[in-house]
């Protein structure tokens, strides 16, 4: 029973419907763990609405926020709050701050983690992560921070250049071909921050697993990341912030010009990408301009952009789930899910009014 849990003799049963599947589902919670076995000692405390798989940020930042500084404490509410918006799953892409004993809170969601950002001095947010002087260890910091996350590593694909004036890439194809190598030697996936065009066809050529935002995706692009099985996570709320970070760099009109740009095409390119097959994730990029908790506009986001109510919400819980290997109301997963009074399919807005939100076999509340 994991710690915190509920009494390993409080089991509870939960009956509703699946809204992919349309077929009822049956759970039993004992401790923090499902069990698909009926339990006879159990009390049903639901029988009616409908289940889904708790929701998955697949891109937050639970240990950043404006100024810096996070403690565990301040990290640990932003995480409740994600939770009580019924995200109980964060892949956490990049943290300067190590928020490893939030596992051991059954009131916070899962993590799946990417230890801290590699970029190069003053091409990120200052201090957000490691700034590497020499851009050919960028490898032998790939393995360092695969070591210290949980499968995943982030790299800082472009960034403003303040010498060009615009949005650049940080690395060559050589050194992105031996950081790709290193982080799938060490058994972890790679993914990788880009707003611009410039930096992906690189990024993507050299075999990484993942695209954070790709804005600047183009369809020939987008085919050679369906043949790669390269995913995309386009944090499109997070996207509707380039007007106004374009509006704070007076100094630089290219740039400007630039992220202006890629904001207005931003809604027909993840169409597009989504029409072409690649494979895309919810995420809301919270930990920066975004506040925690804003899963479900994501969600909404996404079915505005081709998804649909039901393909939007399967990219925030069984798909990132399948994909991170987190469990999708199996048996002996942990017992994250949320309870709703009417189908999703239908109107999404009923994911802002869960009947429960089951966190670690907890109620959330």
């Amino acid at each position: 029973m994991g710690i915190g849990s509920a009494p390993a003799d409080d089991v509870r049963h939960y009956r509703g419907r699946d809204p992919f599947g349309d077929e009822q589902i049956d759970l039993w919670v004992v401790g923090d763990t499902i069990t698909r076995e009926p339990v006879a000692s159990a009390r049903t405390v639901l029988d009616g609405g409908w289940i889904i798989p708790g929701l998955v940020d697949a891109h937050n930042h639970v240990g950043i926020a404006p100024g810096l500084g996070v403690t565990i404490d301040r990290a640990r509410a932003y995480a409740k709050a994600d939770a009580r918006a019924g995200t109980l799953l964060i892949r956490e892409v990049g943290s300067p701050l190590d928020t490893h004993p939030l596992d051991d809170d059954p009131s916070c969601p899962r993590f799946i983690r990417s230890g801290k950002h590699i970029a190069r001095p003053k091409r990120y947010l200052r201090d957000y992560g490691v700034d590497l002087e020499n851009p050919d260890e960028l490898a032998d910091e790939v393995t360092r921070q695969a070591r210290d996350g949980d499968g995943w590593v982030k790299i800082v694909g472009d960034w403003i250049d303040r010498e060009a004036g615009d949005l650049t890439p940080l690395w060559t194809r050589r050194q992105l071909d031996a950081a790709v190598a290193a982080a799938h030697t060490e058994g972890a996936r790679i993914t990788a921050h880009v707003f611009g065009a410039d930096a992906l066809p690189d990024l993507i050529g050299a075999g990484v697993d993942c695209i954070e935002h790709g804005t600047g995706l183009t369809t020939d692009l987008m085919d050679e990341m369906v043949e790669r099985s390269i995913s995309l996570v386009p944090t499109l709320i997070q996207v509707e912030n380039f007007p106004g970070i374009a509006d704070g760099a007076d100094r630089f009109p290219t740039y400007q010009a630039n992220m202006r740009k890629l904001h207005q095409n931003a809604e027909a390119v993840f169409a597009a990408a989504r029409e072409a097959g690649i494979t895309m994730f919810a995420g809301t990029d919270a930990g920066g301009f975004v506040e925690h908790g804003r899963i479900v506009d994501e969600i909404v986001a996404m079915a505005a952009v081709g998804f649909g109510a039901e393909g939007a919400l399967r990219a925030a819980s069984v798909a990132p789930r399948e994909w991170l290997g987190a469990g999708v109301l199996g048996e002996g997963d942990r017992a994250d899910f949320i309870v709703l009074d009417d189908d999703p399919r239908e109107d999404l807005t009923t994911l802002r009014r869960p009947r429960s939100i089951v966190c670690s076999g907890l109620t959330v509340s």
